[in-house]
């Protein structure tokens, strides 16, 4: 009998998901654990693997939004009644609306994070209308994604993945010919430069308005509608602290000089904020409700990577038991599937604290919005040269400002300050991190 297939949920604040594309076309033979198609949820951009073995009869959205537990595709045997299919379904599923829990009803497919072996992920691209037009071409979304953002024509580029598919490496070796190679993706938890907006056209009196419109992707609606839930449900208030950095910069020098990994100053920041919030664990907490706040026995920090559609927050899970080279490694490993928007949602939850760093972008100071339920959020500044007086003359030195986001429910004034005396004497100090 036919299975229809229906909108899973795919992350716990999910209500709708976005198909990007179709790996497979009406009519293919489909097998359990295939790919079917690219879901786009609030958090990531997912794989949605069959369940049921037959050929794909009908798909009912190409592209486009659709409701947890809206009907997608059909799969059966070939030359099986789909309308019927779906006809049935809909009864069973009392007309196949989301009532919040009928989503596993019918679990014909199920979410999965999408490899980093993109080979797997393949979508038909059509040529341009040339002598060639009835040919088309396998690439991998992402390559398909850098060749039109660079301009380049797939029907001209020499797949070397599998049965020649054009995979990520075969459009960058175009791109590094061509010298419009980008700078590599930077492994920083602070934004890169978001997408470039559109161009704003001069204003002509008398003529008439120019603008474009763009439509949010799902993970950009996400984020603003968290981010206005944050601000204006957690009480805020900030305390910014300045600390002298010209230990922590000789340390680093020393660290880099005999460690495999080369350590950032992102990484010392995580590292004794970890070992501050081991001694105040007061700003490790959670608010839970109205009568409950949580203290957190393990230490998970949020790291803000940003992306073209938002900030994401991979997780470094028990920060304080891991060395400078283990945080690095796993920074660097989650910003990279962050920005290519391959980050599995479990690796976004569960954090107890955050911090967000924008000084490699020159920023002295900002604040971040406490991230629920952690109680706190810190935005780290850059290390600016500037004048001091040490010994009772004014020398060169260098100086970071961080700010504390407390909400006001779980933490008050006196506590913040006293975890971020304990962050600067760890930062002035980074032997403190060892012992």
């Amino acid at each position: 009998m036919a299975e229809v297939i229906r909108m899973p949920r795919m992350s716990d604040t999910m209500t709708e998901g976005n198909i990007v594309g179709w790996l497979k076309e009406e009519g293919e033979e489909v097998e359990p654990g295939e790919t079917l198609a690219e879901v786009e949820t609030d958090k990531a951009t997912m794989e949605l693997d069959s369940f049921s073995e037959g050929v794909l009869l009908h798909i009912a959205v190409k592209e486009g939004t659709v409701p947890i537990n809206g009907v997608i595709a059909v799969i059966g045997e070939k030359g099986e009644d789909w309308k019927t299919a779906i006809a049935e379904d809909e009864k069973s599923n009392g007309n196949g609306s989301d009532n919040g829990e009928s989503q596993d009803a019918t679990p014909a497919a199920t979410p999965q994070p999408k490899e980093t072996q993109e080979a797997k992920n393949v979508d038909i691209v059509e040529t341009p209308n040339t002598a060639q037009s009835d040919v088309r071409i396998k690439a991998s979304p992402l390559a398909k994604s850098m060749a039109a953002e660079a301009g380049i024509n797939l029907s001209t580029v020499q797949g070397s993945g599998d049965n020649g598919r054009i995979i990520k490496r075969d459009v960058e070796a175009l791109i590094d010919k061509s010298g419009n190679a980008s700078a590599p993706a930077s492994t920083s938890t602070a934004a890169p430069a978001a997408k470039e907006a559109p161009a704003v056209q001069p204003f002509v009196f008398g003529g008439t308005d120019s603008h474009e419109d763009v439509k949010m992707s799902m993970m950009r609606k996400a984020i603003a509608k968290n981010v206005v839930a944050n601000k204006f449900t957690a009480p805020h208030f900030y305390l910014t602290i300045e600390m002298d950095m010209e230990k922590a910069i000789s340390s680093r020098k020393k660290m880099n000089e005999i460690s495999p990994t080369k350590i950032s100053f992102n990484d010392l920041v995580l590292k004794a904020a970890a070992v501050a919030l081991r001694k105040h664990a007061v700003i490790n907490a959670s608010w839970l409700d109205e009568s409950t706040i949580r203290y957190n026995q393990q230490i998970n920090i949020g790291v803000a990577v940003a992306t073209p559609d938002g900030l994401l927050l991979p997780v470094i899970r028990h920060t304080d038991m891991k060395s400078l080279s283990q945080i690095n490694a796993e920074v660097r490993s989650l910003a990279g599937l962050a920005k290519e928007k391959k980050l599995p949602p479990e690796e976004m939850q569960g954090s107890t604290f955050m911090i967000s760093n924008l000084g490699m972008f020159g920023i002295e100071e900002f604040t971040a919005i406490v991230n629920r339920p952690n109680a706190c959020s810190m935005a780290v500044g850059a290390i600016i040269d500037k004048p001091v007086v040490k010994d009772g003359e004014v020398v060169p030195g260098k100086r970071m400002k961080v700010t504390l986001s407390c909400d006001h429910r779980v933490v008050d004034g006196a506590t913040g300050a006293e975890f971020l005396q304990t962050f600067k004497s760890v930062m002035e100090d980074p032997i403190r991190m060892l012992v």
